[in-house]
């Protein structure tokens, strides 16, 4: 019997990309770095290589090693975050990645096609108005970009801020490209769309402004079988430390599934599942291996029976909030334990 399992689908991951780039109305370069947000960063590229994506942005050396490897002789341009490391540079051109300039360091220490990243109010990685402006007559930028603290708030001041910073530095790069948006970006509209958009979360199901969108299809759907129906009297406990104690008697199932399985510890006592048509709450703490649930009621409830932890009818949003978290980190920490399935009808 499974217990666990993941199913991604290809195909809508292929439609919430032609969402975002039609929305943008430029080349979206999809972003699969951390394994996809946890989906599968090589079946991603893939299937969206197919669907029209030429470029790709990741974080780590390993990761557009790995995506280069895959793609094989695709002509894909790979971008990678972190730039040019310590080190790096022989890997980097093995690998024909295209690294983004994040100092001045990095500048010096990389002489061939290269993307700056301008600091426009984030004060993580990038590189200052005035040092950006010290780098205007290197031929070899191919693109310019920064990053919007704000995207998924659409309404904060700190977004047009940001646009204003970063149209400045650009202009200061007539013959590069530019890219400003990632999901949340897209959606402000198309004054920031620049050359190049970045569309991550959006593209694996979750909503560009850090809730559930209508426009964008579920991805990732994990569900846990039940192990056991067990009777639960009022005023019992249930699980670690004695967290939930039972007001009325309950039918309670045990699910194969925990926070082993990167469902949050976190995501009692706010959590659901859906099992039945409708969503039943989490009873007692999410441990290593098991959850607890409230099925009273459920006339299919018995072991084997599966129930979805996450998926269309419990958006990766939704699921997050109950939790504390965003849908980054929920999809970001999906375990490999779970058999995982790749659909696709197309």
């Amino acid at each position: 019997m499974t217990v666990t399992r993941l199913t991604l689908d290809l195909d809508a991951l292929a439609r919430n990309f032609a969402v975002l780039r039609d929305t943008a109305g430029v080349e979206a370069a999809p972003a699969i770095k951390a394994d996809g947000y946890g989906i599968g960063a090589l079946e991603a590229a893939l299937r969206l290589w197919d669907e029209g994506a030429r470029s790709f942005h990741v974080a780590r050396l390993t990761e557009g090693e790995a995506v280069r490897a895959a793609l094989g002789d695709r002509q894909a341009t790979i971008y990678l975050l972190d730039g040019p490391t310590p080190g790096s540079q022989a890997r980097l051109r093995a690998a024909d990645l295209t690294p983004v300039i994040n100092s001045l360091d990095q500048a010096a220490a990389w002489d061939g096609p290269a993307v700056l990243h301008i600091d426009t109010g984030m004060n993580r990685l990038g590189l200052t108005a005035a040092e950006a402006a010290t780098l205007v007559d290197r031929p070899d930028v191919v693109l310019v970009m920064s990053h919007l603290a704000c995207a998924g708030q659409p309404g904060h001041p700190m977004n047009a801020l940001q646009l204003d910073r970063f149209r400045a530095v650009r202009a200061l790069f007539p013959h590069a490209r530019a890219s400003l948006a990632s999901s949340g970006g897209i959606f402000l509209g198309r004054d920031y769309a620049f050359d190049q958009v970045r569309p991550g979360i959006s593209l694996f199901g979750g909503g560009p402004h850090d809730r559930p969108d209508a426009r964008i299809t579920t991805v990732a759907t994990l569900e846990a079988a039940i192990l056991q129906v067990r009777h639960v009297p009022a005023g019992e406990t249930i699980g670690y430390a004695r967290a939930f104690t039972a007001e009325r008697d309950l039918t309670v199932g045990i699910l194969a599934a925990g926070y082993a399985d990167g469902v949050p510890w976190s995501a009692h006592p706010g959590g659901s599942v859906w099992f039945e048509g409708a969503l039943r709450r989490m009873v007692g703490r999410v441990s290593m291996d098991m959850i607890a649930v409230d099925l009273t009621g459920c006339a299919a409830a018995r072991p084997g029976e599966m129930v979805e932890l996450l998926g269309a009818n419990l958006p990766v949003d939704d699921a997050a909030r109950a939790a504390g978290t965003t849908a980054y980190e929920l999809l970001t920490r999906l375990s490999s334990r779970a058999e995982r399935r790749f659909v696709s009808r197309t």
